[in-house]
């Protein structure tokens, strides 16, 4: 064990699919755990979604970095019979599918926790274990609109739209971590191994707790102080702004050449500005419309104010700063074309591309490795894959 990989020696055993359940695993294997991920013949869906490469879309990559892949069919004895040797040296049990189906198949948390009373399991779900929406299928899409998150998201067509950042199932990964982690301290101070119901419905309200618990009492979004927001600049660009302390206020003023509204018994404080809000946005918006957004971003970042223009993608990882900070490694995969710009998360080690940490495994890849390691010789391996129930 070490300060950049605390989690060396444990075992994570993965069978969840698409990203939330997935990206949980890829950050405990981001701290050293060894994950071996349990897809079927046909491969996590995730391998499917979107622009395709080889064996890899960009979903598949970023939440499976370094981990160990088999490809095998639990809905055969012979399949099930090799999951079931790997749960005795497991620390960690993931599981993604629909409440119900897991014990289906032989894998519930009962059953398992006989066989190891330690295991840490870990269930994510759309809409949690209890409840009348738990058998409902559910993506990161419909616990958007679910929760309230695209109600406040419209677009100037007045539609609520869904963002394609897959917020919802990322965030269930990172809160889905948080969860594992504390349990396996638990774990190491003698406690024993827990069932945890994570789901995607929770990960949503917690990642909006600010807003939802603001909303249920004062209603609609308002900026919490103006002048505050995102402007558009007159060459297109558009510029985001965010001042709420005084000085802050006072700062936007000079820049914007409106020294007369510093002493301005309307924006005195962060509670006058709050109520007079959609005055200063309009003000402010007709001010930034008369020059370039590079132009005003250089204006408030040299007076020490909080801006900065809207990048897209490909501005952000090509950005002097972005490259500098090191938050990006550009990865290579077998059969994943192109590199790809692979944010590092903190507390980590650094990505190196093409070290066994910073490959996402292609379908099967460890099959036979890991079966030898439970005892399967090179014919029992070959028999298995000719039978169909192992995907080399």
């Amino acid at each position: 064990m070490s300060f950049e990989k605390p989690y060396e020696g444990i075992r994570v055993v993965d069978l969840s699919q698409g990203v939330a359940g997935p990206y949980c695993a890829y950050l405990l294997a981001r701290h050293g755990a060894e994950v071996i991920k349990v897809e079927p013949l046909e491969g996590d869906w995730s391998r499917s979604l979107g622009a395709r490469y080889g064996d890899h879309t960009a979903f598949s990559v970023a939440a499976n970095l370094g981990k160990k892949s088999i490809a095998v069919d639990l809905k055969t004895d012979a399949g099930k019979k090799i999951v079931e040797q790997l749960i005795p040296g497991a620390d960690v049990f993931l599981e993604g599918f629909r409440p119900g189906v897991i014990d289906r198949l032989g894998f519930g948390y009962e059953k398992l926790s006989k066989v190891n009373p330690g295991l840490v399991y870990l269930s994510v779900s759309g809409f949690g274990q209890v409840g009348p929406l738990r058998e409902k299928p559910a993506m990161d899409p419909i616990l958007q609109a679910f929760t309230g998150f695209m109600s406040e998201n419209k677009g100037p067509d007045g539609i609520p739209h869904r963002t394609p950042t897959i917020i919802v199932d990322m965030a269930t990964g990172l809160f889905s971590h948080q969860a594992v982690v504390a349990a396996l301290y638990a774990k190491a101070k003698g406690a024993p191994g827990r069932h945890i119901d994570s789901s995607l419905m929770q990960a949503a309200a917690n990642l909006q707790s600010i807003r939802m618990m603001s909303a249920v009492r004062d209603g609609p979004f308002r900026n919490v102080a103006g002048p505050g927001g995102t402007y558009l600049a007159s060459d297109g660009g558009w510029v985001q702004i965010a001042a709420v302390k005084n000085h802050e206020f006072a700062g936007v003023c000079r820049v914007l050449g409106k020294d007369e509204w510093i002493e301005d018994p309307r924006f005195k404080t962060t509670t006058d500005r709050y109520a007079n809000a959609a005055f200063l946005g309009e003000q402010v918006k007709a001010i930034i419309a008369t020059r370039p957004a590079t132009e005003w971003r250089d204006k408030f970042t040299a007076a020490g104010l909080q801006n900065e223009i809207v990048q897209t993608y490909d501005d952000f990882v090509a950005h002097p700063h972005t490259q500098a900070s090191g938050v990006i490694t550009w990865t290579e995969h077998p059969g994943g074309g192109a590199p790809w710009a692979t944010p590092n998360p903190a507390g980590t080690p650094k990505l190196q591309s093409g070290t066994p940490d910073a490959i996402a495994p292609t379908l099967g890849q460890h099959t036979a490795e890991i079966l030898a390691s439970l005892g399967y010789s090179a014919a029992d391996i070959a028999k298995l894959a000719e039978q169909g129930v192992v995907n080399q």
